[in-house]
This record gives C-alpha cells, structure tokens and sequence, in this order.
C-alpha cells in the first residue's frame, strides 16, 4: 500500500481529557473557527465508541 495515499479509514475523534474523562468531536471542522464540534463527554472510552456509531447511523438514516 503507498503510504503517501489518503485512506478512506478516517482517525477517531475521540481525545482523552485531563479529567479521565472521553470526548467525541466532529471529524470536521467549522469554517468560521477552526474548531472541531464537541459531539458529547462520556465516562469511558466505550460510551464514546458507542456513541460515535449512533452518530454515524443517524447520518445515514
């Protein structure tokens, strides 16, 4: 596989914050800032993954 081609596999938006907690953020970015969209903060890193594919079915459904 060539490494300088794009992957359709996107990373994971889900960044570990100093309070242990997990945040699920947009895979895009908002024009006007520059920022990712908080899309929810959850206790563990399962309850983010869970979420992220709600999110993702909601989008196609």
């Amino acid at each position: 596989m060539n490494p300088n081609a794009k992957s359709h596999i996107q990373k994971r938006m889900i960044r570990k914050l100093k309070s242990g907690q997990f945040r699920l953020y947009s895979k895009t970015k908002n024009a006007e800032t520059g920022n990712r969209r908080n899309l929810g903060t959850f206790a563990t890193m399962a309850q983010a993954r869970q979420h992220e594919r709600e999110v993702q079915n909601f989008k196609k459904h």
